[in-house]
């Protein structure tokens, strides 16, 4: 009889036990190494494996929502986490909330079924670099597992903290009250909203009395002047903001021919502008206050943001420039990366990617290699943003902003309706053969 060599996984959180699950319910050895209950990050609480931390909601459940169609093609593709998290459900609305023990404890008992599954309650210090591995150790792995991976990567392609500015969709940007200039050059580069004196201290007033989120007991609460969140550049004087990120310097409104009194500035995240950067706009306000104070900005009153801003401990890669769309390591093609590492934020993108790691790996052990989803369906979309090399990389949640547009232009309300079933469409003839 041939012994055939095990997958490693390194992390037992839901992006490792969905990759853990995809390669043993195809009848594959796996060993997943996890350090709990032995050591716990200063997050984490539970001995049980897929703990979710922070909030007991995987977000919208609705099918024509961006984070719906992410769960509805998992299910199609038959995820462990999905299935633990509709039989854990508790009543949220429109989203899908989970009972976190009875989560956990879902995913344990099914991955406990496999006698070729073992899992191994022990701190993983050192990567084996001949094993086929997956990483998926979640980003608040330890220090010395991460610098492990910066041996790998390079310490220049592995971060540690994470500032987000928010993103717009471009087509619900009213474009009429801006205009498009660079206070560098005369290159047209960036998406200006002028202010007048009194719209910025309005503007500046709501700002220094927003909530902000109040930081995990694991982060420890200081900036990098680089990056420093906008809040709190404001609450240093009343026009920090005017010589910082607001600046008006080299600007000159068309219509008026003068310089503003203040300026936010809009870049550019894809070719065809469909998704706008808030420039230096990193913020640890409150979801509900970045959407009310960011719309009382000229021409962003009915604004639709991909992403909201965040400021936060989060160690990840530089993805686009180290992983092949396997989510393989270029130099290391048989070291797999998975979870938030890669650069995904939130608990179901995670999970996707872990599952798409699961059926890479066990393509790789089988000598052969499978495409990745379209880039039309939402973990396409997601595999897409982490291997195309951008200036500027940063994590992303699903959003509809990062498909690729609809071939006809369609009614607001029916877009993501459109979005969805092209997307399960196309999942479905990609779908790998179990």
């Amino acid at each position: 009889m041939i012994m055939v060599k095990p997958i490693t996984i390194i992390g037992g959180g839901l992006a490792g036990c969905e990759a853990a699950w995809q390669i043993a319910r195809r009848g594959f050895p796996v060993r997943l190494w996890e350090m709990k209950p032995l050591r716990f990050s200063p997050a984490h609480k539970s001995p049980l494996l897929a703990e979710i931390i922070c909030s007991n909601s995987l977000g919208s459940n609705a099918p024509n929502s961006a984070s719906g169609l992410l769960k509805a093609e998992l299910r199609q593709l038959r995820s462990l986490i999905v299935a633990a998290a509709d039989a854990s459900a508790v009543p949220a609305g429109g989203a899908l909330a989970v009972e976190r023990g009875a989560f956990s404890q879902a995913v344990e008992a099914q991955l406990s079924q496999f006698s070729h599954l073992e899992i191994l309650r022990q701190e993983v210090e050192d990567i084996p670099r001949e094993s086929l591995l997956i990483i998926a150790a979640g980003p608040l792995c330890t220090e010395t597992l991460a610098q492990n991976i910066s041996s790998l990567t390079g310490a220049e392609h592995l971060f540690f903290y994470d500032a987000i500015a928010p993103l717009v969709e471009g087509e619900s940007l009213d474009k009429s009250t801006m205009f498009w200039a660079n206070r560098r050059s005369d290159d047209k580069d960036y998406l200006n909203i002028p202010l007048t004196k009194d719209q910025y201290e309005g503007f500046y007033r709501e700002l220094l009395a927003a909530k902000v989120v109040d930081p995990h007991p694991f982060e420890e609460q200081h900036y990098f002047e680089s990056c420093l969140p906008i809040e709190v550049l404001a609450a240093r004087g009343r026009d920090t903001l005017r010589f910082g990120p607001m600046k008006p310097v080299g600007l000159v409104e068309p219509t008026s021919g003068q310089q503003p009194y203040a300026v936010v500035q809009l870049r550019k995240e894809d070719k065809e502008g469909r998704l706008f950067n808030i420039v230096g706009f990193q913020t640890k306000l409150t979801w509900s206050e970045q959407k009310r104070i960011f719309t009382l900005l000229p021409g962003m009153e009915n604004v639709t943001f991909a992403r909201l801003g965040s400021l936060h401990r989060n160690t990840f890669i530089n993805s686009p420039l180290l992983l092949e769309p396997n989510l393989s390591l270029r130099e290391y093609p048989q070291i797999l990366f998975a979870g938030q590492l890669l650069g995904v934020e939130g608990y179901m993108e995670s999970t996707a990617m872990g599952l798409l790691a699961g059926i890479n790996a066990l393509a790789i052990a089988r000598g052969k290699s499978i495409l990745p989803p379209p880039p039309t369906t939402a973990m396409g979309a997601l595999i897409k943003h982490v291997t195309t090399k951008t200036k500027n990389f940063q994590p992303m949640n699903i959003n509809f902003g990062i498909l690729p547009p609809l071939p006809h232009k369609v009614p607001k309300k029916e877009r993501g309706e459109r979005y969805s079933a092209r997307a399960l469409a196309a999942l479905s003839e990609w779908m790998p053969v179990d």
